[in-house]
Formats: C-alpha cells, sequence, structure tokens
C-alpha cells in the first residue's frame, strides 16, 4: 500500500514538472519547449499538405516603464491580460506561446492566402494599443512584430524563429514600419542579407 502511495505522489510529481516545463506559469501560454515542439509539428503537416504557414514575434513596447512605476505585481497582471488578448486574435488551431520577459512567438498554420498572416498581424497590432486596466489605472502599450513564412523565408524552426525575431527587431528601429505590409519587406531582406540583421539587433539592443 505504501509502495502504492509512493509511485501515485512521484507519478503526479512527474507530472507538475512536466506541466511546469512545457507551460509559462504565469500566464499558461506554452512555454518554449512546447512552442519548438508545435513548430515542428506544423512544419511537418506543412510539408506533407504543401501549406503555407507563418510565425509572428511580438515584443511589447512600453512594458518596462509600466513595471517599473507600478510594480512587478502589476507587471504580471499586464503580461496576463496580453496573453488573453493575443490569444482572442487568433484562430484555434494556432499557437499563441511565452518566450519570457515580454516576448511572444505565435504559430499560424492552414494558410490559404498570405494575406490572412497580415490580418491577423494588424488585429494583434491593434488590441495592444487599446488601453489596459490595472486596478484604477489605465495604461497604453504598443506593439513590435516580426514575421517569417513558410516556406518563403525559411524551412526549418530555427530558421523561421530567427527571421521573425530579426523582422521584429527590424520594426523596433522604425516605428512607422510596424505594420505587417512592411514587415514581410524586411523579412524578406533578413533573408537575403542576415548578417546585416544581425548587426542591427545588436545595435538596437
Amino acid at each position: 500500500m505504501l509502495c502504492l502511495v509512493l509511485w501515485k505522489w512521484k507519478t503526479e510529481d512527474i507530472r507538475e514538472q512536466l506541466e511546469r516545463a512545457h507551460h509559462d506559469t504565469l500566464t499558461g501560454l506554452p512555454s518554449r519547449i512546447l512552442l519548438m515542439d508545435r513548430l515542428e509539428h506544423a512544419l511537418s503537416h506543412a510539408r506533407r499538405t504543401k501549406a503555407q504557414m507563418a510565425v509572428l514575434f511580438i515584443d511589447l513596447d512600453g512594458f518596462k516603464p509600466v513595471n517599473d512605476t507600478l510594480g512587478h505585481a502589476a507587471g504580471d497582471l499586464l503580461l496576463q491580460m496580453v496573453a488573453k488578448r493575443l490569444l482572442y486574435c487568433v484562430r484555434e488551431e494556432d499557437s499563441v506561446a511565452r518566450l519570457g520577459g515580454d516576448e511572444f512567438v505565435i504559430i499560424l498554420e492552414h494558410l490559404d492566402h498570405v494575406g490572412d498572416t497580415d490580418m491577423i498581424a494588424d488585429r494583434i497590432l491593434d488590441t495592444l494599443q487599446q488601453p489596459f486596466t490595472i486596478g484604477e489605472q489605465q495604461v497604453c502599450i504598443s506593439g513590435s512584430l516580426g514575421i517569417s513564412l513558410y516556406p518563403n523565408n525559411g524551412t526549418d524552426a530555427d530558421t523561421l524563429l530567427r527571421y521573425a525575431d530579426e523582422a521584429m527587431y527590424q520594426a523596433k528601429q522604425h516605428p512607422d514600419r510596424r505594420f505587417t505590409s512592411n514587415i514581410l519587406h524586411l523579412v524578406n531582406d533578413a533573408a537575403i542579407k542576415p548578417e546585416a540583421q544581425n548587426t542591427s539587433r545588436s545595435d538596437t539592443r
């Protein structure tokens, strides 16, 4: 009987550890580990069906002042609210993950048209610009967003994630280019000149 109790306790402990490893404890969104697993699965399906898909890399602009001014509890609440808004912007088959800090990644699967990515990205940027209510305070933030497309910009998970990341930093450098149509051009540039993108990113940080 004691062995059975210990076995159940150990099993539950392992399950909890796996859950913590695969999901962000603050927002409940998939973590990087689960994100990469889902991205590999999405790529496998896209290759079989010759479908298009996209990776969106999002970084919040204005999050640090909120966190510094109102405190970490308010910052945590803001991240939870952002996660809910991002989930609202995408379809059921899409994936939203938090990489850490104020960075999020979205996988858009089964795209019939590249223009579908534009619409979803515009929706995301618009919803992030709407005020958030934290306690009795209203706070405003925005987002910088980069996109990479399969198979246009890459055919493996690491490449797609890297180019989406680089495009996001290019968008952050140019506030007038945070809209989807311009971001797509930046991604195409990144695919041709990755060295230049890496230099720009290091300068931005």
